[in-house]
């Protein structure tokens, strides 16, 4: 599985237009409000 899911919306004004923002990888820009965000996987929680 090498591919990567895309956000479905923007986490500041829940806008749903966005585009890749640069060369950088997991970064969006919002054409809705304008704002560039990065994506980026933190881990996974084991639950005990």
């Amino acid at each position: 599985m090498s591919e990567r899911v895309s956000p479905l919306y923007c986490p500041y004004c829940a806008g749903e237009d966005l585009r890749p923002h640069g060369d950088q990888h997991g970064t969006w820009e919002c054409r809705s409000c304008t704002r560039v965000f990065k994506l980026t996987f933190v881990g996974l929680v084991v639950s005990q």
